[in-house]
């Protein structure tokens, strides 16, 4: 069995090779493009970055991703760029250039991840939106970590270079797609890619054990980091139902495969504080990869999306060989790690229904680091107001249980309640009768709840616009 991609312009066929084998080792150690460096081998350091070029000619994305975290098979089909591509005959990148000539080179350790995030951004318009600053940089670079310098130089280099959008002078060229594969096996190991729901369903109903790839920016740290070996994989990337999105006038539906890159649009549209959270869930390298229905699948009590898709009653629909079934998302958690799906089931979409006329939403992320950081508490609210009083709440939190979960108390005291600052923090009280957050290496239970509490604070004064300072106290 053959697996196919290309590589900065070449067309490479791999046999033999273990699918648990990630592209960051196959291509220092198979092909020794050495440019591609190992940093943290989970996805935060971006030492590792390529390039995914895909789509037609006049229309063709390039996506920055971790190579540490994917699999050789997920290059299944691919075009891939790593740093040795860039340059050419006529010299070099305009990025590497940009870099060189402005000092933002120093040790050079992680500088072809840099170069490779910046060439993404460079030659993704759709991203810049025309307009390249520091601002924009910063944000395509929160995935890459330097540790010799302030980051100045680069973003100078990255500010000059990015306004020149074209293709500049290395090896890639648009050319046809390589042939991508149904099914590769090696080592003992097999990696399937349906291509249609009913080959989903049909390849985890014959093989009920097996791991469900989607992104892998979860799953992918398996073989980076515990080098385990997976003896049956499906990878959701390729089936055509899980890659859909409908923009209805009721609502937004993603299949579990989208990825956040390809949903933020949407959300950002009709969900804006939706939208901030998941640009901090991760880099530009992870949202390229990672989708809403492995985070939900993951089924973490401290998963970024739950809960706020609980607070918009979201509904799942799930699909295996016996067919489709729908439920609501706040029902597909049952205990820690522990969801809903019956054997040979998998997720197939999201629903989320969209805001009334009076509603809003606003979900806040709490942790140790503002960019790339696993929450310690996540709140999620929406909440409907007519004439002065809450006639509707939906309150979900994650980080305060052992699933994201709905918090009853806190909305039934906020129900019918004024819509004042001081009603909201009396609200916020009934956060201690809705749960018993456990202490962990992130946050004690006590400041867990202390924060889930005057997160109302904070919803008061968003959605009435008000900055002065607090004039009530904070519950501790």
């Amino acid at each position: 069995m053959t697996l196919e991609f290309h590589l900065n312009g070449r067309r490479h066929a791999v046999r033999d090779v273990p699918p648990n084998v990630t592209a960051l080792d196959y291509i220092r150690e198979h092909l020794r493009l050495t440019g591609t460096k190992e940093g943290c081998a989970e996805g935060d350091c971006g030492a590792c970055t390529v390039v995914l070029a895909a789509g037609p000619e006049d229309a063709r994305t390039f996506r920055a991703a971790n190579a540490c975290l994917l699999t050789l098979p997920h290059l299944n089909g691919a075009d891939v760029l790593t740093v040795e591509g860039l340059a050419g005959g006529d010299g070099l990148d305009p990025v590497q250039a940009a870099m060189a000539d402005g000092d933002g080179t120093q040790c050079g350790y992680c500088t072809p991840g840099f170069v490779m995030a910046l060439y993404a951004l460079r030659r993704g318009p759709e991203e810049i939106g025309g307009e390249i600053d520091p601002e924009t940089v910063h944000e395509a670079l929160a995935g890459n970590l330097c540790r010799c310098t302030g980051y100045r130089p680069i973003v100078d280099a990255a500010v000059k270079a990015c306004g020149e959008t074209g293709p500049g002078p290395g090896a890639y060229e648009a050319h046809e797609p390589a042939e991508a594969a149904d099914r590769y096996e090696a080592g003992g190991q097999a990696f399937l890619s349906p291509v249609s729901l009913a080959e989903m369903a049909g390849a985890l109903a014959d093989n009920p054990d097996a791991y469900i790839l989607a992104g892998g920016t979860d799953l992918g740290l398996l073989a980076a980091k515990e080098r385990r070996k997976l003896p049956v994989v499906i990878h959701t990337g390729r089936v055509a139902e899980l890659l859909e999105i409908r923009d209805e006038p009721d609502f937004l539906e993603f299949g579990a495969a989208v990825t956040y890159t390809d949903a933020l649009p949407l959300i950002g549209r009709d969900y804006p504080s939706f939208a901030t959270l998941i640009k901090r869930i991760g880099s530009r390298q992870i949202r390229n990869m990672g989708t809403i229905g492995g985070n939900i699948g993951n089924a973490s009590p401290i998963g970024d999306t739950p809960p706020g898709l609980i607070a918009l009653d979201a509904t799942l629909s799930l699909h295996s060989r016996d067919g489709p079934r729908q439920m609501p998302i706040e029902d597909f958690f049952l205990d820690y790690r522990k969801t809903d799906l019956r054997p040979g089931e998998f997720i197939r979409s999201v629903r989320i229904p969209k805001l009334k006329a009076g509603e809003a939403f606003r979900t806040y992320k709490i942790s140790k680091r503002y960019d790339q950081d696993i929450s310690s508490v996540i709140g999620a609210y929406r909440i409907a107001v007519a004439e002065g009083s809450v006639r509707d709440a939906r309150i979900a939190y994650g980080g305060m249980a052992a699933t994201p979960k709905r918090a009853r108390a806190c909305e039934a005291a906020l129900t019918g309640s004024a819509w004042t600052e001081d009603a909201l923090m009396e609200a916020a009280r009934a956060v201690d009768e809705d749960f018993e957050p456990l202490s962990d290496h992130r946050a004690s239970a006590a400041y867990r709840s202390m924060v889930a509490r005057n997160l109302f604070a904070r919803l008061w004064r968003d959605i009435s616009g008000v900055d002065e300072p607090l004039d009530v106290a904070l519950i501790r």
